[in-house]
Order: C-alpha cells, then structure tokens, then sequence
C-alpha cells in the first residue's frame, strides 16, 4: 500500500470548495449521498479522493479498484506535482466550461477530466520505466472514457477538454499550460516518420472541435484553430487558421484563446465577408 497522502500543512482552497459542494449535493439529492460520501466525504485529501474515483472508473475483472488506488496514490505521494496539475485542471474546467457549476462536478461527472488525470499518473509510471501499466491505463482509458493519450505525451497544466469524446494525443505530442480542445481533436502523425512525429501545442492554444494536427509541426503560443481544420504546417504565434489544410485566417482575436473559448471567425480578416 502507498504511503498514506499527507494531509496539507495549509488551507486547500480547492479541495474546501470540492468538499462544500459534496456537503450541498447530499444535502440536495439524497440518492446521490451515497457516491458523493464514498468519493470526496470519505476522504482527508484531494489526492486521495481522485485516487478513490479514478480506480473506481477503470477497474475491471482484469485489475481491480483496490490495485488501481495504490498505483495512483503511489504517484500522487512520490510526485506532488501530478496533484498541483490535476488542481489547474481542475480550476480550468470550471472557469471555462460554461455547463460546468462547482469544482465538485468535474472530478464526479466530467470524463475529459477524469481521463487527463490518468494519463497523468500513466505518465508518471512511463517515466519510472513501468510501461506495461502506464499501457495498461492508455488502454482503460479508451475503453471507459473514449479518449486515446498515449503515456509518454507531455501536458502542461490547465488543460481542458470539452465533451471529451474522441480525443486522441499521440506518442511524442506537447501540449502546453492552458490549452483548451474540443472533442475529437486528433495531435497525431502523419503516418510517415518514425521517432518524434507529433505535434508541439504551444501555451493558451484553443483548439475547436474536430480539429486534427498532424505531424511534428509547432502551433505557436495563443494560437486559434478553427472546428474542422486539418493543421499540416506550422501555426505562428497569436493567429487563427483554418481551413483544408488549414491556413492563417487572421489574428487570433484576444491575449488569450483558451480562456476565452471564442470560437467565432467572423472577427478575422477573410472570414465573414461577402
């Protein structure tokens, strides 16, 4: 068993809205008292509540949810930052998400969320040379949430993914700190190249729904990719492409796409007029 997840020395603002939130939906809806107590009440931590929900979600006849909660709260105790990560996550979620009304519903409901935050801790048993379960977690992961990230990605904090459905992020992507994507965003190859083949998603990118990034090309920091687009070349920094293949369309209209969630084109130069 993982060493017990120490309680926080200091104020959790986070995981104190999370478990003000559970208090209000028991308190509201008495059927749902029971998971919402064994999920987030239960518990002294966040950590080890998202442990708890995370091997509740991917348990299987093959791994059961005991085994799964010492493997994620193993991560969570030797690498701290896989929780700070799931915490921006988290805040990202609720800030941008317009369908998305406490802190409590993404770790409860939200399959984008909770699919990110195990490939994190795959992540970090790929780095620990533990292949085989960081593969293991890929492969739940697709099959309960529908989304494919491979365990040796790179992803920055804040990410969030809406709807979720059919995401895939391949082998060698990067994706930045603050990107947010819609579902079926492909970061994949091009089916031609060995090695590093994926893409480079810089900071504050917003990616629509449908989109696809092939090949080890870069998407500049603040950038705008359009629903639809296939991106084949590189995206320079603050600009809107889209398109087959996608192409500059203009700028990309504020500091800060991913924040924002503008997905309108008609603010942009060749896009609107008639």
């Amino acid at each position: 068993m993982a060493e017990r997840i120490a309680k926080p020395a200091s104020l959790d603002p986070v995981w104190e809205s999370i478990k003000s939130a559970a208090r209000e939906a028991e308190a509201g809806e008495p059927l749902i008292g029971g998971l919402v107590h064994s999920s987030v009440l239960h518990h002294e931590t966040f950590e080890r509540a998202l442990s708890y929900r995370l091997a509740m979600k991917l348990s299987s006849d093959e791994m059961s949810a005991q085994i799964l909660r010492e493997i994620v709260e193993d991560a969570h105790v030797n690498d701290p930052s896989i929780g700070a990560a799931a915490r921006a996550d988290l805040v990202a979620v609720y800030e941008r998400d317009p369908a998305c009304h406490s802190l409590l519903q993404p770790l409860l409901f939200f399959k984008g969320f909770q699919a990110v935050q195990a490939y994190r801790v795959g992540h970090w048993l790929w780095k620990q040379g533990r292949r085989d379960i960081a593969y293991f977690i890929q492969a739940r992961v697709s099959e309960v949430f529908g989304i494919d990230i491979h365990p040796n990605a790179q992803i920055g904090q804040g990410l969030m993914i809406d709807h979720a459905h059919s995401i895939v992020i391949g082998e060698t992507a990067i994706v930045g700190n603050n990107v947010s994507m819609l579902h079926s965003v492909t970061l994949g190859g091009t089916g031609k190249e060995d090695d590093d083949r994926h893409p480079k998603i810089g900071d504050g990118v917003l990616i629509g729904a449908g989109a696809k990034v092939l090949g080890n090309i870069t998407v500049g920091n603040c950038s705008r990719i359009a629903a639809g687009s296939v991106v084949l070349e590189e995206v320079p920094a603050c600009k809107t492409v889209a398109g087959v293949p996608a192409r500059i369309v203009g700028e990309a209209g504020c500091d800060q796409p991913a924040l924002s969630m503008d997905q309108i084109l008609n603010d942009v130069m060749g896009v609107g007029d008639g």
